[in-house]
């Protein structure tokens, strides 16, 4: 039945791979490009989460939209050029006990599985089969389709995607971003640690984690309370 159904969305960057290496160094090539001093490693990872348009604005204040959309073109190109050079499991290496823990709720027949994420469809879809993970998602929404976080309509589009009302639906991701999206979505939020925005950042979640591992059995928790 529909309302047995439960949707876990999980953001990508940060939450499920570690991508800040090549994030750090496009965003070098992009401002170098511009020539313009590249902000503190501090300020741009506090941006991963956003759409790249969204990202450039905040952190140039003022650019104009040739200059942003030149910026932001050769953000990309420089990303997908360091892909193709490492490769994805290097280049954007799953946290340990990701792959694991996305398996063994897959198995659960009650649970979807979605993403929702800054990232472009192109830089998606590698992402994605590079790790051998498209199967696992049954709704995938990205910046090319829908405003930038933390404007809900990546999450509304999911849970219409797959008929689950949004009490029985969770957000997890590592940002400020993720977590104000869920809340204008209805849906509960779930922190975690071990990505780009510390944890101080993150009041807008119901819950924060620091393992991965402990969120089926906390995912259970939910279900139960929710149902």
């Amino acid at each position: 039945m529909a309302g047995d159904l439960r949707l876990v969305v999980f953001d990508v960057d940060g939450t499920l791979v570690d991508s800040q290496g090549d994030i750090l160094a496009a965003m070098q090539a992009a401002f170098d490009g511009a020539g313009r001093p590249v902000p503190p490693r501090e300020e741009v990872l506090g941006i991963v989460g956003l759409s790249l348009p969204e990202a450039m604005s905040q952190l140039v204040p003022g650019i104009t939209t040739d200059a942003r959309r030149a910026m932001v073109a050769a953000y990309k190109a420089a990303y997908m050029e360091l892909r193709a050079q490492g490769g994805v499991e290097l280049s954007s290496p799953l946290y340990p006990h990701v792959r694991g823990v996305l398996e063994d709720l897959h198995t659960v027949p009650e649970t979807i599985l979605g993403v929702a994420t800054g990232k472009s469809r192109r830089g998606l879809d590698k992402l994605l089969d590079g790790h051998g993970l498209r199967r696992l998602f049954d709704t995938q929404h990205c910046a090319d389709d829908h405003p930038s976080k933390p404007h809900p309509a990546m999450l509304r589009a999911a849970l219409a995607d797959t008929g689950v009302a949004p009490h029985r639906a969770v957000m997890v991701g590592d940002t400020s971003y993720d977590m104000e999206m869920a809340q204008a979505a209805g849906m509960l939020a779930i922190g975690v640690t071990w990505g780009y925005h510390t944890a101080d950042r993150l009041g807008a979640a119901h819950i924060v984690i620091d393992d991965i591992r402990l969120l089926p059995g906390l995912l259970d928790q939910i279900w139960e309370q929710s149902a």
